[in-house]
C-alpha cells in the first residue's frame, strides 16, 4: 500500500484514470491475497479502505478538484498506508509482489 501511495505522490500530476487503475489494482490483489489466504480479513477490510479513497479521490478528480487538494487527500492515505503496515507486516510487499514489472 505504502509504495502505491509513494508512487502517486512523486508524480507531478495525479489523473482520474491513473488513480482508478491503482484502485482497481489494489482491489484486485486484497482479493486475491485473501482467496489465498495470505492476509486475514482484517487486513482485507482495512486496506480496502485505501482502495475505496483512490476511488473517492478519482471522482474528485473528474469533478475538477485542484491538485492540491488531490495531493492532500493522497497524503492522508499516505498516513494510513504506514498505519497498516504496522498493524499488517508485510501487507505492502505481499501487494506489490503482484504488480508486473
Amino acid at each position: 500500500m505504502r509504495t502505491c501511495v509513494d508512487q502517486l505522490m512523486a508524480l507531478s500530476h495525479i489523473d482520474g484514470p491513473r488513480l482508478k487503475l491503482e484502485a482497481e489494482f489494489i482491489s484486485k490483489r486484497l482479493e486475491s491475497l485473501k482467496y489465498n489466504g495470505k492476509i486475514s480479513n482484517d487486513a482485507f477490510l482495512d486496506a480496502g479502505s485505501i482502495q475505496g479513497a483512490f476511488e473517492m479521490i478519482a471522482n474528485l478528480i473528474d469533478m475538477g478538484v485542484s491538485q492540491n487538494e488531490i495531493f492532500s487527500q493522497i497524503n492522508q492515505q499516505l498516513e494510513r498506508a504506514r498505519k497498516l503496515e504496522t498493524k499488517y507486516p508485510g501487507l505492502n510487499l505481499a501487494i506489490e509482489s503482484g504488480r508486473a514489472s
